[in-house]
C-alpha cells in the first residue's frame, strides 16, 4: 500500500480540525457569554495577554477592514496575527500568521494541545447543566493559542458577532474599530441599530482607543456613550479623519486619505468599491492609533506597501474570465447596496446574470431590491446550509418582486453556473455574479478553482 505524502497527512489533520469543531453547537447559535471561553484561556496562561490587539466590529467591512489593517501593520514589519470569520473554503483562512493562511500541520499541533482544556471546559459546562464550548468559543481559543505560539507583535481580531459577549471579547483591545453599523443578526442583536450598536460598542475597553466609520446619529449615539464610559478616546470618519478621493482604476482604485496625523494621496488600492475606499481610510486611522496613538503620520512607502498588496477574497473577487465571474459576499441590503453601487462605477458590462442564495434568516427581499437596477437576470439556487432559505420559495419571491421572464431555478449552484456563463458567453459584455451568502461564495470559489475558470 503506497503510504500518504507527508503533506497529504497534514492536509488530513488540518480538515479533521473542522470536523472535530463542527462537533460543537455551531456559529449560526452563538452564546451569549464569555466565562467559558474566559476559563480555557486560563487554563493556557491567558495567551491572548500576550500581545497588543485590534479588534474590529461592525456589520459590513469587518473582514476586508481586517486585512487591510493586518496588512499595513505587516508592512511595518510586524509579524501578525489575524482571526477572520467565516471561511470561504477551508478553516485555515480564518487564521493568517504573518498573512499566510496557518498551515495544517501547525494548526493540528495547537489543536491537540488546547483540548485537554478545552475538555476541562466542557466537563464543567456539562455539569452546571450548560451547552459546552461552541464552535467559535473553541476557535477562538484556538486562534488566541496558535497567534501566541508564532509568537505574533500584534493581532487583528474580528468579531464573530455582536461584540459585548462575542467569545472574542475575552481579550482588551488597544484599538476597537467599527465598521458601518446596520440592521443585521436581528433575533440575536436586537431589532433597532442602536441596539445592535450597543451590543457592538462592548468591545470598547477603558482607555482605549476608538475609530469609527461614518454612522447614523442613533448609532454614533450609543458609540459616544461606550467610549465616554470607558474614557476612551474617539475618532469618527468625516471628522477625525476623511476619504479625500477615489478614483477608478486598473485593477482597483487610486485613493486620498485624510488621516489623524497625515494626508496620504495617490494611493492604489487594488480592491473594487468606494465603500472599500472608506474600509481603507478607517484602516488607516487604525493604525496611526496603533502605532503612534494617533498623533504621528504613517510612512508613506510603508503604507502605500500595505495597501497595495492588500487582499479581500469574495469581495467582488474575479474567479473567472471568458466569461467574466465575480464573486462577493454580500449577504444583507447594507451589504448588497455597496455591491451594485460597485457594479455601476467600476465595471462596464452591458447585462450582469446573478447566481443567487440566501439564508432564511436575511432580509431577501431587501437583498435583491439593492441588486435588481444592476441585474438582468436572476439564477436562483440554494447554498448547501440547513439555514438556507428553499430555491422555490426564493425564486417565486424573486419573481413577484422582479419578473417570472428574468428569474431562473436551479437545484445546484454547478447547474446555475453552468447555465449562465453559457449565457454570459454569447455576448462580449456580459458577466455573471455570485451572491446573497458567504457559504454559496465559497462553493463558487471551489468550482472555479477546479474547472480552472482563470485560465483562457
Amino acid at each position: 500500500m503506497n503510504q500518504p505524502a507527508p503533506l497529504d497527512a497534514f492536509r488530513e489533520a488540518g480538515d479533521a480540525v473542522f470536523a472535530e469543531l463542527l462537533q460543537r453547537v455551531g456559529e449560526s447559535q452563538p452564546q451569549p457569554r464569555l466565562a467559558p471561553t474566559r476559563r480555557a484561556l486560563d487554563f493556557l496562561g491567558d495567551p491572548q495577554g500576550s500581545y497588543p490587539i485590534i479588534h474590529v466590529a461592525g456589520t459590513n467591512g469587518k473582514t476586508s477592514t481586517s486585512r487591510l489593517v493586518e496588512s499595513i501593520v505587516r508592512a511595518y514589519g510586524l509579524r501578525t496575527g489575524l482571526l477572520t470569520s467565516p471561511h470561504l473554503v477551508r478553516l485555515n483562512e480564518r487564521i493568517v500568521i504573518d498573512g499566510e493562511p496557518i498551515s495544517d500541520q501547525i494548526l493540528a499541533a495547537n489543536w491537540a494541545d488546547i483540548q485537554p482544556y478545552l475538555q476541562l471546559v466542557d466537563a464543567e459546562l456539562d455539569a452546571a447543566g450548560e451547552v459546552p464550548l461552541t464552535f467559535f468559543e473553541a476557535l477562538t481559543v484556538l486562534a488566541y493559542a496558535c497567534f501566541a505560539d508564532a509568537p505574533v507583535d500584534v493581532a487583528v481580531i474580528e468579531v464573530g458577532m455582536g461584540g459585548e459577549w462575542d467569545s472574542t471579547n475575552v481579550a482588551d483591545g488597544q484599538v476597537a474599530v467599527f465598521t458601518p453599523i446596520a440592521l443585521d443578526h436581528t433575533l440575536r442583536l436586537g431589532t433597532t441599530v442602536a441596539e445592535i450598536a450597543r451590543t457592538k460598542s462592548g468591545i470598547i475597553k477603558p482607555a482605549a482607543a476608538v475609530v469609527s466609520a461614518a454612522q447614523s446619529a442613533d448609532v454614533q449615539a450609543e458609540l459616544n456613550r461606550a467610549a465616554e464610559l470607558s474614557e476612551a478616546t474617539l475618532a469618527r470618519e468625516n471628522e477625525g479623519f476623511e476619504l479625500i478621493s477615489s478614483t477608478v482604476a486598473v485593477g482597483g482604485q487610486v485613493i486620498s486619505v485624510r488621516g489623524l496625523a497625515g494626508t496620504y494621496t495617490d494611493l492604489f488600492l487594488p480592491l473594487y468599491g468606494t465603500h472599500q475606499a472608506h474600509n481603507a481610510a478607517l484602516a488607516i486611522a487604525a493604525v496611526e492609533s496603533f502605532l503612534g496613538a494617533g498623533s504621528q503620520a504613517l510612512v508613506g512607502d510603508l503604507l502605500a506597501e500595505g495597501l497595495g498588496t492588500a487582499t479581500s477574497p469574495g469581495r467582488l473577487q474575479l474567479v473567472g474570465i471568458e466569461p467574466t465571474v465575480l464573486v462577493d459576499a454580500a449577504h444583507n441590503p447594507h451589504g448588497a447596496g455597496a455591491l451594485a453601487a460597485a457594479l455601476e462605477d467600476y465595471f462596464d458590462f452591458d447585462e450582469i446574470a446573478v447566481v443567487v442564495g440566501i439564508l432564511a434568516d436575511k432580509d431577501a427581499e431587501g437583498i435583491i431590491a439593492a441588486l435588481a437596477p444592476q441585474v438582468d437576470r436572476f439564477y436562483v439556487t440554494e447554498p448547501h446550509s440547513e439555514r438556507a432559505a428553499r430555491m422555490d420559495d426564493l425564486a417565486d419571491n424573486i419573481a413577484e418582486w422582479t419578473s417570472d421572464e428574468v428569474t431562473f431555478r436551479f437545484d445546484d449552484l454547478a447547474g446555475a453556473l453552468e447555465s449562465a456563463r453559457e449565457w454570459a458567453a454569447e455576448a462580449p459584455k456580459r458577466a455573471v455574479l455570485v451572491t446573497g451568502s458567504i457559504v454559496l461564495v465559497g462553493e463558487a470559489i471551489t468550482l472555479a478553482v477546479a474547472g480552472e475558470w482563470m485560465e483562457k
